[in-house]
């Protein structure tokens, strides 16, 4: 099974490059001022690109599962709840302001609000996990 995905690894990494070539041979100005070139060079290489990232997410989702069921699901679970209070904390703690974007749109308040919270979950996650980088380092001290 392991040589089969390698193989497929490769083929996919063959096409890509082929298909990267193609985009370096035909130059910058002539892929933005020609759309036809657009089409036939870009196209082909957002297709291979959405496909694996496509294959990536559906693997990924499938062994996150396939672990979830066959780990501790109480700890699974557990730590879900916390990442779930951690986003809804980041999101009572946040304001939004409706803003004006470069493109003319608007960003609605609800939004905005979004985004900072979405800020907000990031820093305390990571503070979290300095965190636990630290104490780990501190257990590792005193208990040797």
């Amino acid at each position: 099974m392991n040589k089969i995905f390698n193989i497929i690894k490769i083929v996919f990494g063959v096409v890509g490059a082929i298909l990267f070539i193609r985009i370096l041979n035909a130059g910058d100005d002539a892929i933005e001022a020609d759309a036809a070139l657009q089409s036939s060079v870009l196209t082909p290489f957002m297709w291979v690109s959405y496909f694996i990232l496509g294959v990536t997410v559906l693997s990924v989702l499938f062994f996150a599962i396939k672990a979830l069921f066959t780990g501790n699901i109480k700890k699974t679970l557990f730590s879900l709840g916390g990442f779930i209070l951690i986003i809804v904390i980041s999101y009572v703690v946040s304001n939004g302001t409706e803003t004006a974007l470069r493109d003319g749109g608007v960003l609605s308040e609800n939004g905005s609000r979004w985004v900072s919270a979405g800020l907000v979950a990031f820093y305390i996650l990571a503070a979290l996990a300095v965190l636990a980088m630290f104490l780990s380092s501190v257990k590792k001290i005193i208990t040797k």
